[in-house]
């Protein structure tokens, strides 16, 4: 690469080429942290570069990588082999200088595959100086927020004595793990005023013994599994995929819950990131671990998420 071609931008020059694009056209903005880190905060407009374990062992010991696997929007990537794009600036969490990134790091393999395009002159390539970290301390204001997790352990001195009698899996609320994906218990399902509040429009229950409370008010869709290591549940992924893809395709939001949501309705959430987000278990375990603290899906729904997750990625 030569680094000569990639502007190291500040992150003034982005804000204000956020405020006021060139003649109208936005700057593409393109994330090389991971994806738990993107979901928890990121530049408004964004996109996550699409990255993970299989892509990085088919990268090694090739001289670079196709930007098709970077970027698999087809659309995007005719506007960007156009010139169309008038700045596409690539950050990481805090690097500030293109000689400082690693030959394997994702943002010098993302600026690369930029280059390399045979139209992408075009376009100014650009390195964000200081990374995320800099420009969200700058200009907050030009990030998202963080979602606030809903369940915590209040300490002792802040319990109610109706907390004392509530198990903590049925405290506080449903929990936002995408903006339009919820996770939450049987409990939290049966508050109206809850779901209300939150813009709940449908619900999964992923359960044979909970009730669909509000039938008529809301879509339900049922799964009727055990919470047992020996209960199938990878038989009902990709079904309860799409019904989440169907209610945000609607723009609407879902929340996916069991008896207490811990295990069933955790699993699927998993599965859900696996496939939508092309995560690692890992990765997606500890994203929703973050937001709903008491999650743990029994030993067998996680031998069937290993399993799911190795066909997802290899695919």
């Amino acid at each position: 690469m030569v680094i000569e071609e990639v502007v190291l931008l500040e992150s003034s020059s982005l804000a204000t080429l956020l405020r006021e694009p060139p003649e109208g056209a936005r700057p593409l903005v393109l994330d090389c942290r991971p994806f738990l880190a993107y979901c928890q905060a990121h530049l408004l407009d964004s996109r996550p570069v699409r990255w993970n374990g299989l892509l990085r062992r088919r990268s090694r010991g090739r001289s670079g990588v196709s930007l098709e696997w970077l970027l698999p929007d087809r659309a995007l990537l005719g506007r960007l082999r156009k010139g169309e794009l008038s700045h596409v600036v690539v950050l990481d969490e805090a690097s500030g200088a293109v000689a400082a990134l690693r030959p394997d790091s994702l943002a010098r393999l993302l600026l690369n595959a930029l280059l390399l395009e045979e139209r992408a002159g075009a376009s100014h390539v650009c390195l964000l100086k200081g990374g995320f970290e800099n420009f969200q301390a700058n200009f907050p204001e030009l990030c998202s927020m963080t979602p606030t997790p809903l369940i915590s352990t209040p300490s002792p001195a802040l319990r109610s004595p109706e907390d004392n009698m509530t198990p903590l899996y049925d405290q506080g609320g449903p929990v936002e793990i995408l903006p339009f994906l919820y996770l939450g218990s049987c409990h939290h399902s049966s508050n109206r005023e809850v779901l209300e509040s939150l813009g709940i429009t449908a619900v999964l229950n992923v359960s044979s013994s909970c009730p669909n409370y509000f039938e008529g008010q809301f879509l339900y869709k049922s799964i009727p599994v055990e919470d047992n290591h020996m209960a199938e549940i990878s038989v009902w992924f990709q079904e309860a995929i799409n019904f989440i893809d169907s209610v945000k395709s609607s723009g609407g939001r879902v929340l996916v819950h069991c008896q207490a949501g811990i295990s069933r309705s955790a699993t699927i959430c998993l599965a859900y990131l696996i496939q939508s987000r092309r995560v690692r278990l890992e990765e997606a375990f500890d994203f929703v671990k973050q937001r709903r603290g008491v999650i743990s899906p029994n030993f067998g729904f996680m031998g069937q998420l290993l399993q799911f997750e190795t066909e997802v990625l290899c695919h």
